[in-house]
Order: structure tokens, then C-alpha cells, then sequence
């Protein structure tokens, strides 16, 4: 068999070259029942490559040219017809393969220029009360001088040294039945697959057929967008001969809010509270995203428990293109509760008699060991060695205070 010049289609069946035709039929229904178009709608262009794959390789002569000759052996031998350039162009010269980035074809069959991407930062306050901003942008349009030509009528020719393609194909024979196929750039014309004549290129673009132009898009943040949301602008990225613009899409990412924190159309916030107001009732005001005032009030005698969450309906975001359905806000309640020794002892028993009762002590059967509870400094690690240090200590107090050992309590 001959040396292999090209393995790019062995590669899309997944099966090495020289695979018997056994093979390559198993190896291209297993690929065709998972990438069919009924099966997989958005494998459309993988199920293309994958039965083009299997046409030229079930077939004894074109699989020779191929084995042979590689790509170039395959145009030569096609003709180019019957619809050869669109799969030749996606899998040798575009698409996966190829060297023009991410470019694809329109509905009309025409190339597609990529698309060009660009973040847009928005604060909460943008996505709940919709925003209007203008955006400043470079991108290549066709000089207005040559209509994109790049010099007068009829002075751009196709480059006769790579035939209009921009590169090179040479094949080497190495042995009787052995040959390397190399590619390469296409010096006459730098890659461009044509060449105009220094006299007659425009003086505009500079034979280059395009120039750069400042874009103002007018972009519209919608009520209720979200993080990771994309605005479309169908058509206005960079221009270039022979092929339909791409899109300019900007990726919306939302900035940190110092108060509020969202999660869908809801939205989150932390309060704190004192003691006393988580007992005997409060009212506190926040500024809202729209600038509103918004009062709280939460009557005495209902107790508010430390971490807990209170719901205000429909004060979240307005939800994507119905604005006037909004989400919830979700207020979590930090209760912060007095400093050591914050009253006085003698108030205590004045206190405890307002609140409820203390659970009666259980009867102690036996001569139980009393422990004291000490304060915990979580920056000094919790490890066996510090536990038994601190029983050490406490130890030592306990042979001059007749205390129990000491036991370090960490607050939850």
C-alpha cells in the first residue's frame, strides 16, 4: 500500500489508515446513529464530514487518490463538482482543519467572517431598571474607493502560482509508491491568492480592499437581562470581499453589588439587627435598586431567630421581557447580641424574670466534674497538641484553685 499523504479523513471515522472496509463501514454507522441530524439537530456539519468521510473512503479509487496524493489528489481527481467545494472548504480549508479561525457558511452558501465578541459590563442597578448606552468599536469595512476591489477594474488577477488558493501544494515522491505531500504559503501572492500590480492598486486601502472605520453601536440593556446574556448585533462585524459579515455579540457580566446578591429573578441581602429588636420587634428603610425607599416593619412580640429569612413578595428583579412580574427579596437576618458585661449584674435577675422560663436542672446522680468554658481563637488551629496544652494549663490551675480541667468550647 502506499504511503498515507493525508489522515485527516481516517481521523473523522476514527479508524487507522489501511482499515478494512468491514471497518469502515462499523466505525461510520456507530458515528452516523450519534451525530444524525433526527438524532442530534446541532450536529448538522459533524454528520456532513462524517458521511463525506465514508464516501471517499468506501470508494476504492477515490480512497487511492486520496492515499496517494492526499487533498490535492482529491480535487484534481473530483473535478471540484457537484457541490465539492463546501465540504472540501469546511474540512481542508475551513472549519476544523483549516486555517480561516471561526468561520462557517451563510444559508446563501456564501464564507461567513467570524463573529467578534466583546464583554459589557453592567451593574445590578442597569439590569433592574433596564439601561441605553453607546458602545465604540473598530472593525474593517470595504473601502468605498474600489468597492472593496482593491485597485481599478480588472487589475486584481488570481495569483497563477497557487491558483487563486494561497498556498502551495507540492508532492514529493520518497520511494517507488512513497510520497510526503507539503504544504506551504504561497510567496507570490503572500497568501492572498491574488496578485495587483503595485501601479494599479487603490490608493484608498492600499490594495488591501478594506479599511478600518469607528463603529457607534447603540446598545439597549434590557429589564431583567442576565449575567452571561448576549446582545446581537446581526451582520455588523468585520467586512471582507466575497464574505457575509459576522456578528457583533457582547457577553453582558454583571459587576459585584455591595448590598444585593441574585439568584434568578430573586434577589438576597443581609441585615443586621441587635437583641433587642430581634425580640421586641423593629422597622429599618433600605435604598432599592430603582432608588426607591423601602421600609420594613416587623411587629413586636414575633421573635426574629438568629440566621433566619424573611420574603418580601415581589420586590426581586423584573423578569426578562415581562418587567412587571418581578421576583421575591430574601432578607437574612444577622442578630448581633450584646458585648460581655453589658449590664448590670444586679439587672440580671430583673432580666431574667421578662424572660422565658430556664429549663429545670436534671437531678445529678453520682459526683459529677465540673469543667469551665473558655473563649476559642480559631486563628490558633484546633489541633490535639493545643487541646492537650490546654488541659495541661488548666490542670495546673486546678492544683491551686481546686477547679475541674479546663475545656475550650468553639461557638457555632
Amino acid at each position: 500500500m502506499a504511503n498515507v499523504a493525508d489522515t485527516k479523513l481516517y481521523d473523522i471515522l476514527g479508524v487507522p489508515p489501511g482499515a478494512s472496509e468491514n471497518e469502515l463501514k462499523k466505525a461510520y454507522r456507530k458515528l452516523a446513529k450519534e451525530y444524525h441530524p433526527d438524532k442530534n439537530p446541532n450536529a448538522g456539519d459533524k454528520f456532513k464530514e462524517i458521511s463525506f468521510a465514508y464516501e471517499v473512503l468506501s470508494n476504492p479509487e477515490k480512497r487511492e487518490l486520496y492515499d496517494r496524493y492526499g487533498e490535492q489528489g482529491l480535487r484534481e481527481g473530483s473535478g471540484g463538482g457537484g457541490g465539492m467545494d463546501d465540504i472540501f472548504s469546511h474540512i481542508f480549508g475551513g472549519g476544523l482543519f483549516g486555517f480561516m479561525g471561526n468561520q462557517s457558511r451563510s444559508r446563501n452558501g456564501r464564507r461567513r467572517g467570524e463573529d467578534m465578541m466583546h464583554p459589557l459590563k453592567v451593574s445590578l442597578e442597569d439590569l433592574y431598571n433596564g439601561k441605553t448606552t453607546k458602545l465604540q468599536l473598530s472593525k474593517n469595512v470595504l473601502c468605498s474607493a474600489c468597492n472593496g476591489q482593491g485597485g481599478k477594474s480588472g487589475a486584481v488577477q488570481k495569483c497563477s502560482a497557487c491558483r487563486g488558493r494561497g498556498v502551495r501544494i507540492m508532492i514529493r515522491q520518497l520511494a517507488p509508491g512513497m510520497v510526503q505531500q507539503m504544504q506551504s504559503v504561497c510567496s507570490d501572492c503572500n497568501g492572498e491568492g491574488e496578485v495587483i500590480n503595485e501601479k494599479d492598486r487603490c490608493k484608498k486601502c492600499e490594495g488591501k480592499k478594506v479599511i478600518k472605520e469607528v463603529k457607534i453601536l447603540e446598545v439597549h440593556v434590557d429589564k431583567g437581562m442576565k449575567h452571561g446574556q448576549r446582545i446581537t448585533f446581526t451582520g455588523e462585524a468585520d467586512q471582507a470581499p466575497g464574505v457575509e459579515p459576522g456578528d457583533i455579540v457582547l457577553l453582558l457580566q454583571e459587576k459585584e453589588h455591595e448590598v444585593f446578591q441574585r439568584d434568578g429573578n430573586d434577589l438576597h441581602m443581609t441585615y443586621k439587627i441587635g437583641l433587642v429588636e430581634a425580640l421586641c420587634g423593629f422597622q429599618f428603610t433600605f435604598k432599592h435598586l430603582d432608588a426607591r425607599q423601602i421600609m420594613v416593619k416587623y411587629p413586636p412580640g414575633k421573635v426574629i431567630e438568629p440566621g433566619c429569612v424573611r420574603v418580601v413578595r415581589g420586590e426581586g428583579m423584573p423578569q426578562y421581557r415581562n418587567p412587571f412580574e418581578k421576583g421575591d427579596l430574601y432578607i437574612k437576618f444577622d442578630v448581633q447580641f450584646p458585648e460581655n458585661n453589658w449590664i448590670n449584674p444586679e439587672k440580671l435577675s430583673e432580666l431574667e424574670d421578662l424572660l422565658p422560663s430556664r429549663p429545670e436542672v436534671p437531678n445529678v446522680i453520682g459526683d459529677p466534674e465540673e469543667v469551665e468554658l473558655q473563649e476559642f481563637d480559631s486563628t490558633r488551629g484546633s489541633g490535639g497538641g493545643q487541646r492537650r496544652e490546654a488541659y495541661n494549663d488548666s490542670s495546673d490551675e486546678e492544683s491551686s484553685s481546686h477547679h475541674g480541667p479546663g475545656v475550650q468550647c468553639a461557638h457555632q
